[in-house]
């Protein structure tokens, strides 16, 4: 399992998301370019001391990820999703895809998608925030595949 960040914008949901994998094992490939200098001390602010613990895979384009990815579907993670939470069966390789926080993603990663998830919310409500998604949804797919550390 692992969870990829297409051209993220805000450095502290990418440190909070890198806490995130750090603390449940999971790598972290990181699509570029990002909408900020990634760099250390940026991170570091949501990211803390976990940082090191992080397995990250930086790619110069959404292109390069395609080609230089480790095997697994890509279940994009999609306020557009057509799976709810719920519904969705996740396998241990899967690629867990969050887009960017101001735009998404494009329509060639949509249509590059195996599988699009959204988490159901209530009526009105626009997206929650990225890092949050991420959360919720790899707890879901760790808990279905038996990858939560120790297990």
């Amino acid at each position: 399992m692992r969870l990829v960040l297409y051209e993220p914008d805000i450095p502290q949901n990418a440190g909070t998301i890198l806490r995130l994998a750090a603390c449940l094992g999971v790598g972290v490939d990181v699509v570029e370019p990002c909408g900020f200098v990634w760099s250390e001390p940026r991170l570091r602010r949501a990211g803390m001391d976990y940082l090191e613990f992080a397995e990250v895979v930086r790619h110069r384009s959404w292109g390069a990820f395609l080609t230089e990815r480790q095997p697994g579907r890509l279940v994009l993670l999609t306020t557009r999703g057509a799976v709810p939470l719920p519904a969705a069966r996740f396998e241990a390789g899967d690629h867990l895809v969050l887009g960017r926080e101001s735009a998404g993603v494009p329509d060639t990663v949509h249509g590059a998608a195996d599988l699009a998830v959204r988490v159901p919310m209530t009526a009105g409500a626009r997206s929650l925030n990225v890092a949050v998604t991420a959360g919720i949804v790899l707890a879901e797919a760790l808990r279905q595949t038996g990858g939560w550390p120790g297990e």
